[in-house]
């Protein structure tokens, strides 16, 4: 099974970026550990500030991997064209969000996402991830 995390704006600050909220680990040591606890994925990771980037990332592996873990993060609230990707391509998608975009500023609660996601998964830190892998496996 492939599945690829996608990572959008500032997620390459994880650790750094308002611990409280984030935690203090960054994203590369957590994905270490899904590598471990999940040996029968092939999981791949990629993170970009930039918007195109992602769109062109969904393109690129949407047809050919069995699932996708999507924290597109403030794009998240503002992007149409990931939105759009997302509908556009078959492999499923997982909405994840490390806090609770709900309990947060009020233009964090609409996603554009959402209404083309498999599922969504908010609140739980880092653990999100986890549990949107378990969803495919």
């Amino acid at each position: 099974m492939k599945l690829l995390i996608i990572n959008g704006p500032n997620l390459n600050l994880l650790g750094k970026r308002e611990p409280t909220i984030y935690g203090n680990e960054t994203f590369e040591m957590y994905f270490e550990k899904l590598q471990q606890k999940f040996p029968q994925v092939s999981l791949t990771y990629f993170q970009s500030n930039i918007e195109g980037e992602i769109i062109d990332k969904l393109h690129e592996v949407g047809f050919d991997f069995e699932g996708i873990i999507l924290n597109a993060a403030a794009y998240t609230h503002t992007s149409v064209g990931i939105a759009d990707a997302v509908k556009a391509i078959q492999t499923p998608v997982v909405e994840v969000h490390i806090s609770n975009i709900h309990a947060r500023e009020e233009f964090r609660h609409h996603s554009f996402i959402a209404p083309n996601a498999k599922g969504i998964i908010v609140g739980f830190g880092l653990k999100g991830y986890e549990l949107a892998i378990q969803s495919f496996v």
